[in-house]
């Protein structure tokens, strides 16, 4: 049994895909990181995983938060939490991410995503459709 062990090797260190997350503060907490995994916030490879999912260096990471929408590309692993500046090294958002991310931003603040366009108020027989579909429900 003693062989078995000794396959995985001292120096080889798992790290799931939650305990990533949270060290790498995109989510303050690890069972907020496993809600947005088992949610579908998160994929890992460009597929759904589940939260014990092991992490590699250079593989891809869609991360879904509000708006933004990060592809990000592991650098180093780890399994604490530290400082910002510390979780900041252990990933690299790739360059389409950043500008995609700024694109919707400035979209955002011209109100382009949120004004609904050229809609006008409903006109008198319009306002009578809508009452009528109400009333039936």
């Amino acid at each position: 049994m003693a062989k078995n062990s000794d396959k995985l090797g001292a120096c080889e260190v798992q790290y799931r895909l939650d305990k990533w997350l949270w060290a790498a503060r995109f989510y303050k907490t690890r069972a907020i990181a496993k809600q947005m995994i088992e949610g579908g916030k998160i994929f890992y490879n460009g597929q759904r995983t589940k939260s014990a999912k092991i992490v590699a260096i250079g593989d891809k990471i869609l991360v879904r938060q509000g708006f933004d929408e990060k592809e990000v590309i592991i650098q180093a692993l780890a399994d604490r939490r530290r400082d910002a500046t510390f979780a900041q090294t252990l990933y690299q958002e790739t360059p389409e991410s950043i500008k995609r991310r700024e694109t919707t931003a400035e979209a955002r603040k011209q109100g382009f995503l949120l004004s609904p366009g050229t809609e006008t108020k409903p006109d008198k027989k319009q306002r009578r459709q809508i009452r009528q579909f109400k009333e039936r429900i």
